[in-house]
C-alpha cells in the first residue's frame, strides 16, 4: 500500500476511534421523532441522558441538529441530510451483528398497523384471524386514520400503514389489492332503474367531511344533477342507512361487498370510468428487521388473496 493510501485510510474509517458511535442510535431517535422526550423514550434513555447525548452530537457533527421553534422543534439542514445515511448505515450495522431472527411462534411484540375504518372493516377481521393463527403471543394493534400525515408513518411504533393509491407518501409504496367505486342503494328501489337511474332519482347518503368525495366531481363534470339527502360523519354509517333508511350512496366495492354480508344492499357499476381506488401497503422507514417486515408482507398478501 502507497503512502497516500494509508494516510486517507487513518484519516477515515481509523479516525472512527475517536468517536463514540454510541450516538448515532439515539442521534437517528432525536432527528426522526423531532423530539427529545419521545426519542428518549424510544432508546431507553432518561430524559436528562437524552438531553447530555444531544450536547455531545451537536459538538460532534459542528451544528445545532435540533432547534426549537415555538412550542416544537425544527431540524436543521445538516440534520435533515443525516437521516437517510443515518438510518442505512444503523440498518446495515444491525443486519450485520445479526440480532435473533424474528420468529412468528414464540415472539411477543405488538404488530401495528394503520388504515382507514372502512380498510379496516374490510381485511379487520381475516387478519385478526391469521395474525392469531400465525403468531400466537403477538398483539395486534390496529390504528384507525383518515388521512395519512407523515406522522403516521413515523409515531407510535407502526409498522405499516395502508392507504389509498389517491393518498400521497413520501415513500415506497406496493398495491395489496384493487378497488373501485361502485353505486348503492336500497334493494327496494325498481330493479329496471339503471345506476344513473338511481343517482340522479334517489336522495344520496353523502360522508360530512372537509374533503369532497372524488366520484361527486365526475358526475358535475358530467353534468348530473343529483341531491343530498343526509349527511353524516360516520363513513361505516353509510350502507346501512341505505339499505334500512333507502337512497343511494358512492362507496368503495369492496366495503360495499363486506357490508353486503350484513344489510341487504343493491350495488351496480358507477356509469362513468374513473380511475382505480386501490389500497397500497407503505412500510415505516425505521422499519429494519427484514424478517419480520416479510413474515409480515406475506400475511398481508393472503388477507388480500379472499377478496
Amino acid at each position: 500500500m502507497r503512502n497516500d493510501e494509508a494516510g486517507t485510510t487513518g484519516s477515515g474509517l481509523d479516525r472512527l476511534a475517536s468517536v463514540n458511535l454510541n450516538l448515532l442510535v439515539p442521534l437517528l431517535a432525536v432527528l426522526e421523532e423531532r423530539s427529545v422526550t419521545r426519542a428518549a423514550e424510544r432508546v431507553g434513555l432518561s430524559q436528562p441522558a437524552m438531553s447530555h447525548a444531544l450536547t455531545r452530537m451537536r459538538r460532534l457533527f459542528g451544528d445545532e441538529l435540533v432547534v426549537r421553534q415555538g412550542a416544537g422543534v425544527t431540524l436543521t439542514p445538516r440534520a435533515l441530510e443525516l437521516i437517510a445515511p443515518l438510518r442505512g448505515a444503523l440498518q446495515q450495522t444491525a443486519h450485520l451483528v445479526d440480532f435473533p431472527h424474528f420468529d412468528p411462534a414464540t415472539d411477543r411484540r405488538v404488530i401495528t398497523v394503520a388504515m382507514t375504518n372502512s380498510t379496516a372493516f374490510v381485511i379487520g377481521p381475516r387478519l385478526t384471524r391469521l395474525v392469531a393463527e400465525r403468531a400466537p403471543h403477538a398483539t395486534l394493534r390496529v390504528r384507525t386514520i383518515t388521512v395519512p400525515t407523515e406522522a403516521t408513518f413515523t409515531d407510535n411504533g407502526v409498522d405499516v400503514v395502508l392507504i389509498s393509491e389517491g393518498h400521497f407518501s413520501p415513500y415506497p409504496r406496493e398495491r395489496l389489492y384493487n378497488d373501485r367505486c361502485v353505486v348503492v342503494a336500497s334493494p327496494d328501489t325498481p330493479p329496471e332503474a339503471s345506476a344513473l337511474d338511481l343517482l340522479t332519482t334517489q336522495p344520496h347518503i353523502v360522508v360530512d367531511t372537509d374533503r369532497r368525495v372524488f366520484p361527486y366531481s365526475m358526475l358535475e363534470e358530467e353534468g348530473i344533477d343529483y341531491r343530498v339527502g343526509v349527511l353524516i360523519s360516520d363513513f361505516l354509517l353509510v350502507p346501512f342507512l341505505v339499505a334500512r333508511a333507502g337512497g343511494v350512496a358512492l362507496l368503495r366495492h369492496q366495503v360495499a361487498a363486506t357490508m353486503r354480508t350484513l344489510a341487504d344492499l343493491r350495488i351496480e357499476e358507477f356509469p362513468f370510468p374513473l380511475p382505480g381506488l386501490g389500497i397500497d401497503i407503505v412500510w415505516n422507514p425505521r422499519l429494519a428487521d427484514q424478517h419480520f417486515t416479510a413474515w409480515l408482507r406475506t400475511l398481508l398478501y393472503d388477507v388480500a388473496a379472499e377478496l
